[in-house]
């Protein structure tokens, strides 16, 4: 199962779309016109059901095999949301949308699961199945658990999910994936402190936040540090900081404080939790201040099953060669562990090449990664539902 040769005949076609969703990039669930035109391609290439507005934005195609009712079913999802960031790629299709650009390659991934849909509807060379999901909102915006509370997994029978996305550093059109872990629950906490505002020049009058809230933010490190076992990760980091004074000579009433927590284990969730916020109310009262701690859950661990972690690094291995099974987990976060949370599954990186890394505004998804997604996402199909000699 290589590099499929329909995908090569595909690519100057796959790869359009692909542009033309970078130039016309759209934010969370806002995703109007792209969803539109997968949609609309999905039609065209003759699947047997589209249904838009799973999930507010998302698109659902299914695409049943020669035999499709005694086989599996399976789940194939893509993301369609780009993020507030101004591209400065100056490629010629860059966003005309100022401010919002593709930085993460989800205008990639979505071409790729389309090529596939295409070729799949084309062959049907599959006993089952296949449902291709095109997700709204996966940066922040929690646009996988809106699916899945939409009626994703029940409605159309889903018995195992898929997901692909790009990485900058690893070869183009290579694949890494690693069973368990694969990236992290990503929390974030508003801290608001408060103590007594007043002049500069006279500190002992005050309650100084500002001090009070460096010196939680320098406690909060203990929490991993001192807190979580050295062998399990966890990071906490404080990346915002806001006061009610902008003014040289002005001790704030009021301090706010922004940050997240990344952990890949349930139990070190929960003591980042703990811990975020017995330091931070601590601390502040330890200098006679309060702390407000609003600790937020965001996505979960993105945990692959082990035996569908073993068919996707199969498929990609036939398409590719050696498959990096070692990886590390990243800290990232990613909404697709609500899907694999609720089906067995996996979630498998390609390498995107020596590119400018994800989330940054000089990045580019590489257009010669798409027939090796592509035959990643179809032979995930065929090789999971094999047809019977």
């Amino acid at each position: 199962m290589p590099v499929k040769n329909r995908f090569a005949e595909l690519l100057p076609e796959i790869t359009a779309w692909r542009r033309d969703f970078h130039e016309n990039p759209e934010l969370l669930y806002e995703v109007h016109r792209t969803a539109g035109k997968v949609a609309d391609l999905l039609r065209g290439f003759g699947v047997d059901e589209v249904v838009e507005g799973i999930g507010r934005t998302g698109v659902v195609g299914v695409i049943k095999g020669r035999t499709d009712s005694k086989g599996r079913v399976i789940g194939l999802r893509a993301d369609m949301d780009a993020l507030p960031i101004r591209e400065i790629t100056g490629a010629e299709y860059a966003s005309k949308t100022p401010g919002v650009m593709h930085a993460c390659g989800h205008d990639g991934h979505t071409a790729m699961l389309l090529g596939a849909a295409k070729y799949l509807a084309e062959t049907r060379n599959f006993d089952g199945t296949a449902i291709v999901v095109f997700q709204p909102a996966e940066e922040g915006g929690g646009g996988g658990l809106a699916m899945i509370e939409d009626g994703l997994v029940d409605r159309f029978g889903i018995q195992e999910f898929y997901g692909m996305h790009n990485m900058p550093g690893l070869p183009a059109g290579s694949f890494a994936i690693r069973d368990g872990a694969m990236m992290a629950a990503a929390d974030q906490f508003d801290i608001i402190v408060t103590g007594r505002g007043g002049h500069a020049a006279k500190p002992h009058e005050t309650i100084d936040t500002t001090l009070v809230s460096a010196q939680i933010i320098v406690a909060l490190q203990s929490v991993v540090s001192r807190n979580v076992d050295p062998l399990k990760s966890g990071v906490v980091s404080v990346c915002v900081v806001e006061t009610d004074s902008t003014a040289h000579n002005v001790i704030p009433q009021v301090v706010k404080l922004k940050g997240t927590a990344r952990s890949l284990d349930p139990a070190v969730r929960d003591q980042l939790e703990e811990g975020v916020t017995r330091v931070a109310e601590n601390v502040a009262a330890a200098f006679g201040a309060k702390a407000e701690v609003d600790y937020q859950r965001g996505y979960p661990v993105t945990m692959n099953h082990p035996d569908e972690a073993g068919y996707a690094a199969d498929v990609a291995r036939a398409i590719a060669g050696d498959v990096d099974l070692d990886m590390l987990p990243l800290m990232a976060g990613e909404d697709f562990s609500y899907m694999l949370n609720e089906r067995p599954g996996a979630y498998i990186f390609v390498g995107n090449g020596d590119t400018a890394m994800l989330h940054h505004a000089a990045y580019d998804f590489d257009d010669s990664v798409i027939p090796a997604g592509s035959s990643w996402y179809a032979g995930m199909i065929e090789a999971r539902m094999p047809v019977s000699a």
